[in-house]
């Protein structure tokens, strides 16, 4: 199913004339350097074609002729068409190891005999005759002496090609070798009988088309988190053949539909708008036709693009806002919607979850995700909650490697899913408010719709345990205690103007976990507190207030479980904002 829907998503953009996704045989790939030469080999210099994107220089993405995948102990024989990293074209090792020179000269030698190996029609085109001269003519020793060469060997596998002087294109873009890329692919792609198959070439039913043709032996690499692996592999001899099949012939998908998922999965990747990347999960998104939603959803989970302020018209902008503020009308549209997680796993690319909707059944499901995270909040804060600020709120530093293992994409699929968020969601925002006593709005707004979801999915009949302000008539034990933990430090603030250190700094983890310990003490210290207030009407309101909280409280409980700490986190946030929010509000 999934590999059906990225082949529909490849077929519905190339029947774009406005898409720039990749033909069959070709594939979009950067080129951060270039060598340019001119028709007759000489060379002219070592071209950097990397620009600023945000906070990275990224190379310029040119139509290539499509990579092959390298694996096994010769897999260095296999080189690519007119373009390879920096060990193929110019004998780079990584180091001066004997392991890594023997592999650089293998690499460069197959590299040459690739050149060699090209057909007649090719070698009469003036940029690729300009190639095997510039090697005739000892040219790599004048790139390396360059002033940019340095910064070429910085980058991992750094991929390069040439560019003849006067040509705005690469070589590999030429006209000439594009055509002769398009006249193999059409070769290749003819039907086939039974009685061509060979022990090289095996022809079957695709799972994907259910045309027969010739079977991909193995699937193309998809980058994905500084990592690079296929979506469906198999290892040689690992237990997992059926009837002598190896590899990939184990799931039979014709080479041309083999192409097409793949280059869907790797437009998805690369796009903008339609993937986000959540803790270690990477999630992409697409609809069985073009809908209004694909862009849309990023607004659920991410801001604004910050190296482009300026990128959202006002349209776009009012759009963002409106599903914060609760006016966004979900789409009545039965269009199939598509959502799908991954990480990279040791052998192969793993599938974090898979969620198959319509349009409004996606839409109704973020829409309540939005409303749980409701809560009230200072004035003037951005009211938006993407997921990257939810996760970072729980993690140590708010560094994005502190975020729990598996946890952004266990959260994403209880959203898609419209299931409790995941227990260990509501633990870390727990624990990390004990750890800094520091109740933030979306470790608020995060605790509330954790218990309001699994509120709601034990008992349907109730809509909204917490609400978005405080709630006077929520008589839950935690929630009252953590109302009353509030109150007490506003009286010991207002006591004690410029104090330092509050009860919270000291007590917040004792209150809101073992309550009998330290609201003996706390209610003793109020006294005291309350007897320095200067203003008669303060002491007033506060013993009233305390009055009308700890009304049918009989005793402070010895223990509150995980869930009644999160509802004391909200009673304490509530009543805090209460106090700072004026009345006419």
């Amino acid at each position: 199913m999934i590999l059906q829907a990225l082949k529909e998503y490849y077929d519905r953009k190339a029947d774009d004339p406005n898409s720039d996704i990749a033909p069959e045989g070709f594939e979009k790939k950067e080129l951060p350097f270039l060598v340019v030469i001119k028709p007759d080999g000489q060379f002219v210099n070592l071209e950097d074609t990397r620009e600023q994107v945000g906070k990275r220089l990224t190379g310029k993405a040119y139509l290539l002729p499509r990579s092959c995948v390298r694996t096994g102990s010769r897999s260095y024989e296999k080189t690519f068409l007119l373009w390879d990293h920096i060990g193929y074209l110019f004998r780079f090792s990584k180091t001066d190891g004997p392991d890594d020179r023997k592999k650089a000269v293998n690499q460069h030698q197959a590299w040459l005999n690739s050149l060699q190996a090209l057909p007649n029609e090719l070698k009469q085109d003036e940029g690729v005759a300009a190639i095997l001269m510039f090697y005739e003519t000892n040219g790599m020793e004048k790139v390396k002496a360059t002033s940019n060469w340095s910064e070429c060997v910085k980058l991992p596998s750094c991929n390069m090609s040439f560019r003849l002087a006067g040509d705005t294109l690469p070589i590999p873009c030429r006209p000439k070798v594009q055509e002769y890329v398009r006249s193999f692919v059409s070769q290749i792609s003819e039907n086939h009988d039974k009685k061509q198959e060979t022990k090289t070439r095996i022809f079957a039913h695709c799972l994907i088309t259910g045309q027969y043709g010739e079977i991909a032996k193995t699937h193309g690499r998809t980058p994905i988190n500084k990592d690079t692996k296929s979506l469906v592999a198999f290892q040689k001899n690992s237990g997992y053949d059926s009837y002598g099949k190896v590899q990939c012939y184990n799931a039979p998908v014709c080479k041309s539909a083999e192409f097409a998922y793949t280059t869907a999965l790797n437009t998805l990747l690369k796009s903008r708008s339609q993937r986000l990347q959540i803790a270690t999960a990477t999630t992409v998104f697409w609809s069985a036709k073009k809908s209004q939603f694909e862009s849309v959803m990023p607004f659920f989970f991410s801001e604004p693009p910050r190296d482009d302020p300026d990128k959202y018209t006002d349209a776009v902008k009012a759009l963002y806002d409106s599903i914060w503020n609760g006016t966004y009308v979900i789409p009545d549209d039965d269009t199939r919607f598509y959502v799908l997680g991954l990480s990279p796993n040791a052998a192969r690319i793993a599938v974090r979850f898979w969620k198959v909707g319509t349009v409004k059944e996606i839409g109704t499901r973020l829409k309540r995700h939005v409303d749980d995270l409701a809560i009230i909040h200072a004035p003037g804060l951005n009211p938006a909650l993407p997921m990257w600020k939810l996760l970072r709120s729980i993690a140590v530093r708010e560094e994005d490697k502190n975020i729990p293992p598996n946890l952004g994409g266990d959260t994403m699929r209880s959203i898609l899913e419209g299931l409790p968020y995941p227990q260990t969601l509501l633990q870390a925002a727990v624990r990390r408010i004990r750890a800094e006593h520091d109740i933030t709005y979306p470790r608020a707004a995060l605790i509330k719709a954790c218990i309001n979801r699994s509120t709601r999915f034990k008992n349907p009949t109730i809509k909204e345990e917490l609400k978005v302000t405080l709630d006077p008539q929520n008589t839950n034990i935690g929630y009252r205690l953590g109302r009353l933990f509030a109150s007490l430090e506003k009286i010991q603030t207002e006591a004690n103007p410029g104090i330092n250190a509050t009860i919270r700094d000291k007590f917040y983890g004792a209150a809101s976990s073992t309550p009998v310990t330290v609201f003996g003490n706390l209610m003793r210290l109020k006294n005291h507190h309350i007897a320095k207030l200067e203003h008669q009407g303060r002491r007033v309101f506060f013993e009233k207030l305390l009055g009308e909280i700890l009304d049918g409280i009989d005793d402070f409980p010895p223990h509150l479980d995980m869930s009644d700490q999160g509802r004391f986190a909200i009673g304490y946030y509530h009543q805090t904002q209460s106090f700072y929010t004026p009345k006419k509000q």
